[in-house]
This record gives structure tokens, C-alpha cells and sequence, in this order.
């Protein structure tokens, strides 16, 4: 029988315990740990026998999760031949990166997982937050390539924002945080919120919703549903 499977067998408790004892001596002699089980009474009388891992599962509450939404650091023109995309950080753009990053550290929003965009001022904004502090090192990071295209479409950002956490979030991990451009970004923290959100370079907007998983905190809070905790910016008072 599969140790994770739930079995009903119409017998009385103390016929199950004294069942679980003699098979628990049987295991240990044979130098065999046994599987912690629990009983749980059904209806019509009938003794369930469930796992602890599928206990812990059926039982699992939902959870607070935490959705950093930042625009990048600003950006260099002094090169007006380059194109968009590889455009560098300013001197003003990394001192911004650094104070933010310190402030997200302060207030204990360090995220696990960091999805941004593969834009050369995106991957300098999170390399200096990353110089700044260990906690954003220790996160696991994508570059997602559609993040730089998708924030120039009319009110496509948030629904795109909502499909590439589910791909790569597990439910274990409690903070995202996605660096990105505008318009996109400004529209999707506005579309989660329901407010009306303005986002400048190296702002960031924390959300927050609750579910068992990512997909499940999407669904239930839906559009308009996430609680906006607060907007970090260089300038902002903790």
C-alpha cells in the first residue's frame, strides 16, 4: 500500500491503536521507522488513516504574499546613439538604487525570487541592490525578456506580471519582487491596487494579498483586490 494514501476501515479505536503498536514493533525490530499516522473519525463510524504529510497539506493555511513591484533606477542619455535598451544607469539613478535598496532591507521586504526585465538599466539597478545587500544575492533571479516589450502595450502589463509569477514562483516563497519600465508598471500596480498609482524611476510599490499558493492569491484577490502596504522611493520616510 502507498505510505501517503488514506485508508477507511470500520474499526474501533482502540482496535486501531493496538493494531498501530504491534505494527510499530514489528518495524522497529526489523530496524524500520515507521510512518506517523493519525486517525480521524468519518462518517458512518469509519476510521481514516491519513499520512502526516497529507495532514500537513489538507491543513495548510493561506498565507500573506508579498509583491514588490519596482521601476528601475534612471537612466543615462548622454549617449543618444545607443539603443533604448542598453541604456546605463545615471549617477543620481545609481545613488537612488542604493538608498532603495537599503530602505526594502530596513522594512523586511527582501524578496526570494526576482523576475526583471533583460534591459542593461534593469540589470544595473538590481546589481547595485545586490551590492547593497545580501538578502538580494541570496534571491533566485530570471531575466524575462518580454518584461522591456510588454510595459509599452496598453493594459496588457498586469495579466503578463500574473502569469510569469505563477510560472515561476513555488508556493514556499513568500516575496516576488518584479523590476520592470512604465507605462506597464505604473498600470499594473494600479490594476492590482485599484488605486490610482503613480510610479517614478526607482520607486517601489508593495503589495500584498493572501493564498494558499501564488495562483491561489491571484484568484482571490483578482484585480483591484491587493492591498497596497506602501511606495518606497529614494526621497520617502521610513
Amino acid at each position: 500500500m502507498n505510505a501517503s494514501a488514506s485508508v477507511g476501515v470500520g474499526i474501533c479505536p482502540s482496535t486501531a491503536a493496538a493494531s498501530t503498536t504491534t505494527t510499530t514493533t514489528k518495524l522497529l525490530s526489523k530496524g524500520l521507522n515507521p510512518i506517523p499516522i493519525r486517525f480521524r473519525w468519518k462518517r458512518r463510524r469509519c476510521l481514516t488513516i491519513e499520512s502526516e504529510a497529507e495532514l500537513a497539506a489538507s491543513e495548510a493555511q493561506s498565507v500573506t504574499r508579498r509583491l514588490i513591484l519596482l521601476r528601475h533606477a534612471k537612466s543615462s542619455w548622454q549617449h543618444p546613439s545607443l539603443r533604448d535598451h542598453d541604456r546605463p544607469l545615471s549617477k543620481n539613478g545609481r545613488a537612488d538604487a542604493i538608498v532603495v535598496s537599503q530602505k526594502l532591507q530596513q522594512m523586511g521586504w527582501i524578496p526570494k525570487l526576482i523576475l526583471l526585465s533583460d534591459a542593461l538599466r534593469t540589470r544595473e539597478t538590481l546589481n547595485i541592490m545586490q551590492e547593497q545587500v545580501r538578502g538580494f544575492i541570496e534571491a533566485e533571479v530570471h531575466f524575462i525578456s518580454s518584461f522591456y516589450s510588454i510595459a509599452a502595450m496598453d493594459g496588457q502589463t498586469a495579466e503578463h506580471l500574473q502569469r510569469i509569477i505563477c510560472q515561476y514562483s513555488r508556493d514556499e516563497i513568500l516575496t516576488i519582487m518584479c523590476m520592470g519600465h512604465n507605462k506597464g508598471w505604473e498600470e499594473a500596480a494600479s490594476m492590482f491596487t485599484g488605486a490610482s498609482i503613480e510610479l517614478n524611476t526607482c520607486n517601489a510599490a508593495l503589495l500584498e494579498a493572501t493564498g494558499k499558493s501564488w495562483e491561489e492569491a491571484f484568484a482571490v484577490a483578482g484585480f483591484g483586490g491587493w492591498k497596497l502596504q506602501g511606495i518606497v522611493t529614494p526621497s520617502s520616510n521610513l
